[in-house]
């Protein structure tokens, strides 16, 4: 049995209970080292096998997964936030089904939501000016998007966007944004290694969000997210108004 694990955004203590126990016991533990801080494997007992994932390719990887299935050893893979957005751990589970090797994923804190906690905001706000939605994507790059998913064609939503590994493109970001339909002054925050020690936040707006993070010195792990949740009026919402009726209570009369 194959463990894959979400190991949160950075501080150690945001792992799910159940993924430090499986890494508590594993006997051999693979880890994305350019992105999990390395804390997160404190735990780990004497004499398991560590392996960086960042200095290794998917048939390595696959591997040392193989060998430990054989061994009757136990086996995590422990991706940064949460494996499911931008972990790439399809194509290793394909594998694994591939040579008959089970396995099983524990979810993970994602940067999104570890980024919005340091911000203390919420993405999804009532209102006319806010939104409900929120688009999780990234810049194109090396690997393309497909057709309609450019940040051009999501900006014209005007939705709450979360964008991944796009730090380095923020110039090009902002047009694209701008050419979408957001208008300049939307605000947008730039946060670097949310939850870590040394993590840094940078506020500003789509016309002068660059130049900021630049003067910041940030240059890679940091996320970006843009929309009117980080400032602006909202409604309140229903959920706890009074004079709404729910399941659980009856609306106060007044």
């Amino acid at each position: 049995m194959i463990t894959f694990i979400g190991a949160g955004p950075g501080d150690p203590e945001l792992i799910t209970i159940k993924g430090h126990k499986k890494i508590a016991e594993a006997d051999v533990i693979i880890y994305a080292g350019s992105l999990v801080n390395p804390e997160v494997l404190a735990c780990h007992k004497e004499g398991a096998e560590i392996y960086d994932s960042a200095y290794m390719h998917l048939d390595e990887v696959i591997d040392v997964m193989k060998k430990a299935e054989d061994a009757g050893k136990k086996c995590v893979r422990v991706h940064t936030g949460d494996p499911a957005i931008y972990g790439a751990h399809r194509e290793q589970m394909d594998r694994l089904d591939e040579l008959g090797i089970d396995y099983e994923v524990i979810p993970g804190v994602s940067s999104a939501f570890g980024t919005a906690a340091v911000l203390k905001k919420e993405y999804t706000l009532p209102g006319e000016n806010q939104s409900q939605t929120v688009i999780f994507t990234r810049m194109e790059g090396r690997t393309p998007m497909p057709p309609g998913e450019k940040l051009v064609d999501l900006a014209r939503h005007r939705a709450t966007m979360v964008i991944f590994l796009s730090v380095g493109f923020l110039d090009k970001l902002s047009a694209e944004c701008i050419e979408g339909g957001y208008p300049p002054e939307t605000p947008v925050a730039v946060v670097y290694k949310a939850t870590w020690p040394d993590q840094k936040i940078v506020i500003g707006t789509l016309a002068d969000i660059e130049k900021k993070v630049k003067d910041a010195g940030i240059t890679k792990t940091a996320l970006t997210v843009v929309g009117n949740f980080l400032e602006g009026d909202y409604n309140l919402s229903k959920l706890y108004d009074k004079h709404f009726t729910t399941e659980f209570r009856k609306a106060v009369d007044e």
